[in-house]
């Protein structure tokens, strides 16, 4: 205003567009440095596969062994105690579904089911259905089902090598369904698939990590030598959640060794991404399609009100492991919610959660893996270890992934990642398909979608023609 109003004086407009002038370059230097600093690509980490055992450092036992669950007569004694001495529950608020968490008046009837229609030693010879081993990688004895194609079914057919990831608060359960189905000789005329399907560290029957650092690069390192030592230079991921967090830490790390990353979690965290979302945030139609602008904007919120386990797990995880540890309860209503709110968010309107329209008996095969092995406490731990200052510093959300990648984006995913974000860090993004059934653990909710989305992205990898060095 004093410009304007000094307009017929010479010497004042001369110093006023001089003032705009330096404030245009500096806004100019600004912009730079800030898209500077966002799109800058940081070096890629060189992170040891280290020692993760207890004691000081020993050379590792490369045998692999057969592995067979068997629970002891005690332990399985000790639980249906334990099941049966379940303190009197307090009553859910009147008209109140999932809201507030589980409803206890569901998890009465979870509980009744567990004592009277679910027998362990019968799911026992289930969870033994597939072939299973055990190696030292680290220091730790790593867990893993391991399905190879029939010889006689798959004479002349290319064997191509696939690992399958798993997250929290799932285990190797989670594939049960999809394993066959990806294992049908039929599925690809001249190819078949080997599977091997790890428990991760602190998950299920594998070893937990025995000192501090342990994130999800570093069991991406872990797994990447598993496949080597089973003869595999050369494999396909494919992972969820944690699964596929591990999955594109192996791509990134382990380039020559991943043919192709698939995931029906793919994300974007880095810099970008963020500025990405802060803009659909306000903005969404300049982000996403007009028909996935619902499926943006709705998450911020929900991020919001499903995030609280994240943060007590990312801080806190031996305290809060304690109560899991002992209750059967606890540690059913804490681990199958999530197969409630992750599956459909409006579900949490139903006082059964929409549990009703999953299969208990495999829901409670997940929990009682994690009861068995007592292994919920090291479980959580992964989150403390993944956004500690440590590993945030190795910035590697911030590094594009440029192995060929396929996403399968699934309508009730508890997050949703727009494409422009998706091409940002995944470079080679040769497959991206949306589903409008599905939600967060597809592999057990909509095994077939899922492994025929697999199976294409094979096929379309294995289809190219290879590049020239």
């Amino acid at each position: 205003r004093r410009c304007i109003s000094l307009s017929g004086y010479t010497g004042e407009m001369g110093m006023c567009l001089k003032l705009l002038g330096l404030v245009s370059v500096g806004s100019a230097i600004g912009i730079g440095v800030l898209w500077h600093v966002f799109t800058s690509v940081p070096d890629l980490p060189d992170i040891p596969l280290g020692y993760w055992g207890p004691g000081a450092p020993k050379k590792d036992d490369t045998a692999v062994k057969p592995f067979t669950i068997n629970i002891s007569e005690a332990d399985v004694k000790d639980f249906e105690a334990r099941l049966d001495n379940t303190r009197e529950l307090v009553e859910p608020l009147e008209g109140i579904g999932f809201q507030y968490g589980f409803n206890s008046a569901y998890l009465k009837k979870i509980i009744t089911f567990w004592q009277k229609n679910y027998k362990w030693s019968e799911r026992q010879t289930f969870l033994n259905k597939f072939p299973q081993f055990k190696t030292q990688i680290a220091g730790l004895n790593i867990h893993f089902i391991h399905v190879k194609p029939d010889p006689a079914k798959s004479k002349g057919k290319k064997i191509v090598p696939v690992i399958l990831l798993h997250g929290w608060p799932g285990s190797v359960r989670e594939f049960y369904e999809a394993i066959p189905m990806l294992t049908n000789q039929k599925v690809m005329p001249d190819v078949a698939l080997e599977l091997v399907v790890p428990s991760l560290p602190g998950y299920g029957w594998s070893d937990a990590a025995r000192r501090p650092g342990m994130g999800p690069a570093q069991i991406g390192n872990i797994f990447n030598e598993l496949m080597k030592r089973l003869g595999h230079d050369k494999y396909f991921i494919q992972g969820g959640d944690w699964g596929s967090v591990i999955g594109s830490s192996m791509a990134l790390l382990h380039p020559q060794n991943v043919i192709g990353y698939h995931s029906n979690f793919c994300f974007n965290m880095g810099k970008v991404a963020m500025l990405h979302n802060l803009l659909g945030s306000m903005f969404p139609s300049l982000i996403v399609d007009e028909h996935m602008v619902d499926s943006f904007s709705g998450q911020f919120t929900n991020l919001i009100e499903e995030s609280g386990y994240f943060h007590i797990q990312a801080t806190k995880p031996d305290t809060v492991g304690v109560g899991l540890t002992d209750s059967p309860a606890g540690l059913a209503s804490y681990i199958i919610e999530k197969f409630s709110t992750w599956t459909n968010k409006k579900w949490r309107d139903l006082p059964d959660g929409g549990l009703e329209n999953w299969d208990k008996t495999g829901l409670l095969d997940n929990v009682m893996i994690y009861w068995f092995s007592k292994s919920i406490t090291t479980s959580v731990r992964l989150y403390s270890e993944a956004f500690s200052s440590t590993y945030r510093n190795y910035k590697m959300d911030d590094i594009p992934v440029t192995v060929p990648t396929g996403c399968a984006r699934f309508d009730n995913e508890i997050g949703f990642c727009p494409t422009m974000s998706l091409r940002h860090k995944f470079r080679d993004l040769v497959q991206i398909t949306d589903y409008s059934k599905g939600g967060h653990f597809a592999a057990m909710e909509v095994p077939k979608t899922l492994t025929d989305d697999l199976v294409e992205f094979i096929k379309t990898v294995l289809s190219r023609k290879p590049k020239k060095e």
